[in-house]
């Protein structure tokens, strides 16, 4: 069948089974069929070949399982499904859902900042609609307060004009598209840390919450709460668990009390257990963060009031980067506030799947079941079996990690998200935890845990073996594929929030271990050149230091003790006669300089003529 075809089938028959689960007043979405769909497929006691092409008769009879599946409300295992489809749908990791979050914000701005940057406002009253525009802009973007409040406003307005006057819209209009859209960003946050700290100042911040103080409540509350549900939940667990190896060896008990049930149950409360893990891990992260962000925030309004002080004026070089500081945090904890609430929300929503449990088991019920078992923690069942490890040498083919030899030992992918496989597969299903400390086993770069020795002894003399069932066992319950991380056997049915994480499946061991080597100090003969120097200031003085010794004359003695032992020689430069030559004294004269001077006594005229007359013999006349 073409793939088309094959896809307009599927939907027609999801369409098809939605109809009759609403006639039964039953709103199903087409996710969860598309699931059950697929799981119904998959159970080989179902009879159908994935490689044949669907009869008419296939396709009633698929309709029929999956109504029947989708309308069993007394049943576990799709109360685990919902949930496990629920959340897949709802939930994003912080980075992702932050991203998107910002694009939608971007999204729903697009209108207003396209009404900025296309004005071509000329007139008086277009150039104050388009200042009011803009002050509207700022409001919206930066969240602190709603455009209809007037107080708000004002104080929007009056920190606008003190960095962005009015009078600068012409020289705003000129400006290219691009550069509209950044220089209204950069207005937003330095106007929101102008109100931010105006309003640590006690001068202002018209309707901005402080959030610090609201996370600083909310978030330990949240924590709290799904603490007190994790515990809840585990102890749950424990319980079940305590049952379910009791009636292992009480074929009364275990006629009695539906062992495939209570199974199901166990699976439905352990897979809640590990999507209150992740929403509590993603509580705890945003948790330092806002720690971080609280801290950075008081030291940037520090920084502020000893940067102004009572100055009426400070360069903008000096503020407006700290005014930007001071929205980029604030923008961070309002992020952080919706993060807290979303997954407040889905912890909330995820509840509901758990409700059978009373139903399926009562508290007397289970009090009667749990007489003269033994309940233990998973931590307890790990402490029982710490010092019990695998001996390596009893396994030639096959390699065994430990903590001391593995550097990335914690960061290794643990199949079946590290329940034991053997126990899984020989107890047909139970989920006991895995003791990393006993050793992981490594085989097909996988890797698998055990909690006992002996399961990991069983497991290993044939892994294909217990694999193959614990596959199979997946197939009957489709819950298992996403409890279990069994993605990669069961390709068409990865969740998306898997999908994204598919990086890690491939994380290799970094192993440690003792080892010294020995090489020769030197392979190849030394080639350094012992009379080389760099330094100009050094060859000058061995320069002079070779001059001096041209000046001196070498010695040469022989005491008694060293008479006749050995010949010395020396070498010495010999003088030589050498002649100069010395000044010479000579003498010049120069004529005597005689000057004179006529009509300094007056005459008979009233005015006095002088006469000058030099009688300085020339040079060649001397």
């Amino acid at each position: 069948m073409p793939p088309t075809q094959a896809e307009s089938v599927i939907r027609s028959i999801i369409r098809e089974i939605g109809q009759e689960c609403a006639a039964y007043g039953e709103i199903v979405s087409e996710t969860l069929i598309a699931f059950m769909v697929k799981a119904v497929v998959l159970d080989p006691s179902n009879g159908f070949n994935m490689d044949r092409t669907l009869m008419k008769s296939d396709v009633q009879n698929l309709v029929k399982l999956c109504m029947t599946r989708l309308l069993d409300t007394k049943n576990p295992s799709l109360d685990t499904i919902k949930m496990q489809v629920y959340f897949d749908m709802n939930y994003t990791n912080r980075v992702e859902f932050l991203e998107e979050h910002h694009r939608v914000l971007e999204s729903r701005l697009g209108s207003v900042t396209r009404e900025i940057t296309d004005n071509r406002a000329c007139a008086k009253e277009e150039l104050e609609s388009l200042y009011r525009k803009i002050i509207s802009y700022v409001l919206l973007r930066s969240g602190l307060g709603s455009p209809t409040d007037i107080k708000t406003v004002r104080e929007v307005t009056a920190a606008l004009q003190s960095v962005f006057p009015q009078a600068e819209l012409g020289t705003f209009l000129t400006l290219s598209k691009k550069d509209k859209e950044r220089q209204l960003k950069e207005l937003t946050m330095i106007v929101t840390g102008i109100r931010l700290f105006n309003r640590d100042c006690g001068k202002g911040g018209e309707g901005i919450d402080d959030l610090p103080a609201v996370l600083h409540v909310a978030i330990p509350a949240t924590m709290h709460h799904i603490d007190y549900q994790l515990e809840t939940a585990r102890s749950q667990v424990y319980r079940y668990t305590a049952i379910l190896e009791k009636a292992a060896n009480d074929p009364h008990m275990r006629a009695e009390l539906q062992p495939y049930m209570l199974k199901e149950a166990l699976y439905n409360i352990r897979q809640y257990e590990v999507f209150l893990q992740i929403i509590l891990s993603d509580i705890i992260t945003g948790a330092q963060e806002v720690e971080m962000m609280t801290k950075q925030l008081g030291a940037h309004l520090e920084q502020l009031k000893m940067t102004i002080k009572s100055k009426t004026a400070v360069p903008t070089s000096q503020v407006f980067p700290i005014f930007i500081a001071l929205s980029t945090l604030w923008t961070s904890l309002q992020d952080e506030t919706i993060v807290v609430g979303v997954l407040s929300n889905l912890f909330t929503h995820i509840q509901p799947f758990l409700g059978a449990h009373e139903l399926y088991f009562p508290e007397r019920a289970m009090q009667r079941h749990l007489n003269g078992a033994t309940v233990k923690t998973d931590v307890c069942r790990m402490k029982e079996h710490m010092e019990d490890r695998v001996n390596v040498a009893d396994f030639r083919k096959l390699e065994w990690l430990f903590p001391e030899t593995t550097a990335n030992f914690d960061k290794l992918l643990i199949q079946y998200r590290g329940f034991c496989a053997y126990t899984f597969a020989a107890t047909d299903g139970l989920l006991l935890p895995g003791n990393p400390a006993i050793g992981i086993l490594k085989y097909k770069e996988k890797y698998y845990t055990f909690n006992s020795k002996d399961a990991a002894y069983s497991f290993a003399e044939n892994p294909e073996h217990y694999i193959d069932i614990v596959r199979e066992k997946a197939k009957k319950n489709t819950e298992l594929i996403q409890l279990l991380e069994l993605h990669q056997q069961f390709e068409t049915l990865i969740p998306y929030s898997q999908m994204r994480d598919a990086d890690k499946h491939y994380i290799k061991p970094i192993t440690k271990c003792e080892s010294s080597t020995q090489t020769d100090t030197h392979i190849l003969p030394p080639t350094i050149v012992r009379s080389y120097e760099w330094n100009e200031w050094e060859l000058r003085r061995k320069a002079i230091k070779l001059a001096n010794l041209r000046q001196k004359v070498t010695h040469s003695v022989q005491t008694d003790l060293s008479h006749l032992r050995r010949e010395n020689c020396s070498q010495v430069y010999p003088p030589k006669d050498t002649s100069t030559q010395s000044m010479r004294e000579d003498s010049t004269g120069v004529p005597r300089p005689q000057i004179y001077l006529a009509g300094l006594r007056g005459g008979k005229s009233e005015i006095t003529d002088e006469v000058k007359v030099n009688l300085t013999r020339a040079v060649d006349e001397t």
